[in-house]
C-alpha cells in the first residue's frame, strides 16, 4: 500500500461523542466513521482489521470440524414465534413490514433460523455432530448506543450452532468450541478470562462468557487467582460468614422518618450488615419479599433463577397502594402476611438484627431469623464484592472490569422442542436434537484489542491483527536518493511475502509520525539521516518502543523472524 494513495483521513483531535480510548482512536486514525448513533462506516485500515480477526476465527472454527453458512439478516415473526421469542426479545429487535404486511425481523441472533434449517433437512443419526457458523452483521436497537463499537445497533458478529445426539454430545461440542475460543483470544492477542455467566434470553443451563481485561468494561468479573474460580458477578457465588450481632429480646424502636439503611443503621448505631434489607417484588402478580444484608445489594439474574421467571419486578407506586399491609420504608419480615420470604443465605441464623416493623416510623432490633420468622427458602441472593472469601477455596475473590467478546451455550432442547428439530436413531426412534450455540463479536473484539493495545499516541496492533507488518518512512521523501531506497525497500518486502505500508507523501516528519502513531502497525522503518551516512535505517517496535539501528537486509530479516512466531 502506498500512503498517497490510501483511504484513512486521521484527525487530531477525538470525536466529540467519543468517550473510551477505541472509540477515540479507531476514528482519529481512520478506521471507522460516524454514519449515526451506533451505526458506522469502515475505512480500508478498519477492514482489513476485521478481516485479520475473521481470519483467525475461520482458521480456529474450521479446526474444530465447524463449516461456515450464510444466513439471512431478514427474519419472518413466523419462525419466532415457533420459539416464543418473538414478544420475549422486545424492543431491541429492529421490526418492520414488507409490502404485504407480513412481519419480519432484523436477526440479532440466529437461533431459530439455523435450527429451522437442520430440521428441514437432517433427519438421521448418520447427520450428526453437526456445527454451523456464519460472519455476519447483527442489529440490535440498543436504547443508548455508546463507546463506540461496545455498544453499536449494527455489528459484526460470528454465531455458531452445534447439533448432537446427546446431552453427552453437546457437552463435548461445547468444550471443542471452548478450546477455539482460546486459540482465538490468544492469537488476537489479548488478555481474557472465561467465566460463568447467565444465559438470559438465548437459554439454556450452561454458559461462559469471554472477557477481555479493560477499566471501560461495562461487565464485572469475581475471580479467585488461587483455584481460578471466575463468574460474572451477576451470577458469582461467595462464601458465606455468619452475621451474629449482640444477642437481645426482640423490642420495637421509634425511629421517626428513617428509611434507608444509612439512615437507620446511622440512629440506631448499628453497622449495616446488621440491618435485614426487604425488597418487595411482584413475581407474575404475587408479592415476593427479598431479604438481603442491609450492605449487600440483590442481584436480579440469581433472583430470576431463583424465581425460575422473568416476569418480576420491583413494587411501583401502584403495587404499595394495592397492599397497604406493607408499609413501605418500614417493611420487614418479622409478622409479615400475604407474602413469600426469600432469604440470602447469610442470613441464616442471623440474630441480633435490625429490621422494619411493618408500622410507620419503627424498627424491630435483636431479630433472630427463624425465631421470629422463617424465610420460606434460604438461597444465594446477594451480589459478590471485592474481597469476599472464594466458594471453592480459602483465596479472597478480586473483582475487575472486562469486556465481554464472547459467549458460548449448552442450549440443550429449548429450540428442538419447540420448533420439532429431531432425528431418527438407530432403532427408528424420533428424538430431539441437543443444541449448543456460541458467538463471538467481531467488532466489538476489534474495540477491545485497542481498549488494551493503545498509548497516549495511538494504536499498537498486536501482530497478526494488524493492518500491516511493516511502515516505511522515508523522511524527506523528495530527495531523490532516499525514495529510490525506500522504493526498493518497499518492493523487496512486498516480494517477501510482508504486507507493507509505504509513507510516499512529501509531508514533515511531525506529521507522519503523527499519522504512523495512529495507525498502530508493528514494525516501522525510518530513512533519516542515519540513512544518508550509512545506508542503516531505524526499526522501531511500536509495542514497545524499541529502537535500533541496523542495514535494510538485517531489519528484514529481524520482522521475518518475529513473523514465524505468529
Amino acid at each position: 500500500m502506498r500512503q498517497s494513495r490510501l483511504f484513512a483521513p486521521t484527525l487530531k483531535e477525538s470525536p466529540a461523542d467519543a468517550e473510551i480510548a477505541s472509540h477515540k482512536l479507531l476514528v482519529r486514525g481512520g478506521f471507522m466513521r460516524r454514519v449515526a448513533s451506533g451505526i458506522y462506516d469502515f475505512l480500508p485500515l478498519g477492514v482489513r482489521v476485521l478481516r485479520k480477526i475473521e481470519r483467525i476465527i475461520r482458521e480456529e472454527m474450521n479446526r474444530e470440524g465447524a463449516q461456515e453458512v450464510m444466513l439471512p439478516i431478514l427474519q419472518p415473526r413466523e419462525l419466532w414465534e415457533e420459539s416464543g421469542r418473538w414478544s420475549l426479545y422486545g424492543e431491541e429487535m429492529m421490526r418492520l413490514k414488507d409490502r404485504a404486511g407480513r412481519d419480519f425481523g432484523l436477526g440479532p441472533t440466529h437461533e431459530e433460523v439455523i435450527t429451522a434449517l437442520v430440521r428441514d433437512n437432517i433427519k438421521s443419526y448418520r447427520d450428526l455432530p453437526l456445527n454451523l457458523y456464519q460472519i455476519g452483521a447483527k442489529f440490535r436497537d440498543e436504547v443508548r448506543p455508546r463507546f463506540g463499537l461496545l455498544r453499536a445497533r449494527e455489528f459484526v458478529m460470528k454465531d455458531a450452532y452445534s447439533f448432537d445426539r446427546d446431552e453427552k454430545g453437546m457437552r463435548d461440542s461445547y468444550h471443542s468450541m471452548y478450546r477455539a475460543y482460546s486459540r482465538i483470544f490468544d492469537r488476537c492477542g489479548v488478555r481474557w478470562m472465561a467465566v460463568e455467566a447467565d444465559t438470559g434470553l438465548i437459554g439454556g443451563d450452561v454458559s461462559h462468557e469471554f472477557m477481555v481485561l479493560a477499566a471501560v468494561g461495562e461487565d464485572r468479573i469475581a475471580h479467585c487467582e488461587n483455584c481460578g474460580y471466575a463468574a460474572n458477578v451477576n451470577l458469582a457465588g461467595y462464601r458465606r460468614e455468619s452475621i451474629t450481632g449482640k444477642a437481645r429480646p426482640l423490642e420495637l424502636v421509634y425511629t421517626p422518618g428513617r428509611r434507608t439503611v444509612e439512615e437507620v443503621s446511622s440512629f440506631l448505631e448499628v453497622e449495616p450488615r446488621y440491618l435485614i434489607k426487604c425488597l418487595m417484588y411482584l413475581v407474575e402478580g404475587k408479592p415476593v419479599a427479598v431479604l438481603v444484608p442491609g450492605d449487600r445489594e440483590a442481584g436480579e439474574v440469581k433472583l430470576e433463577r431463583a424465581l425460575g421467571t422473568p416476569e418480576f419486578r420491583l413494587f411501583n407506586d401502584a403495587d404499595w397502594e394495592c397492599h397497604p399491609q406493607f408499609v413501605r420504608g418500614f417493611v420487614g419480615p418479622v409478622g409479615l402476611d400475604g407474602a413469600e420470604v426469600l432469604a440470602d443465605l447469610s442470613l441464616e441464623g442471623a440474630q441480633g438484627m435490625v429490621c422494619g416493623s411493618n408500622r410507620e416510623d419503627h424498627h424491630l432490633v435483636g431479630v433472630e431469623v427463624g425465631r421470629d420468622f422463617k424465610p420460606t427458602r434460604y438461597l444465594d441472593l446477594a451480589l459478590v464484592r471485592d474481597g469476599d472469601p472464594c466458594p471453592r477455596c480459602d483465596s479472597s475473590l478480586q473483582v475487575a472490569a472486562g469486556i465481554e467478546v464472547g459467549q458460548i451455550f449448552q442450549l440443550g432442547l429449548k429450540y428442538s422442542q419447540s420448533m420439532g428439530c429431531t432425528y431418527t436413531d438407530e432403532k427408528g426412534q424420533e428424538r430431539p436434537v441437543f443444541m449448543g450455540c456460541y458467538g463471538i463479536g467481531v467488532t466489538r473484539l476489534m474495540a477491545a484489542i485497542v481498549e488494551q493495545h493503545h498509548d497516549d499516541k495511538g494504536i499498537r496492533w498486536p501482530l497478526e491483527v494488524a493492518p500491516a507488518h511493516v511502515h516505511i518512512i522515508p523522511l524527506n521523501y523528495e530527495k531523490e536518493e532516499r525514495r529510490r531506497a525506500a522504493e526498493g525497500i518497499y518492493r523487496e518486502l512486498l516480494e517477501s511475502g510482508l504486507e507493507v505500508l509505504l509513507d510516499d507523501r512529501e509531508e514533515s516528519a511531525g506529521v507522519k509520525f503523527a499519522d504512523a502513531d495512529l495507525y498502530g502497525i508493528p514494525f516501522r522503518l525510518v530513512l533519516g539521516k542515519v540513512f544518508e551516512e550509512s545506508g542503516e535505517l531505524e526499526l522501531q517496535v511500536r509495542t514497545s518502543g524499541e529502537r535500533v539501528i541496523m542495514s535494510p537486509q538485517e531489519a528484514k530479516n529481524w520482522i521475518m523472524e518475529a513473523l514465524t512466531g505468529v
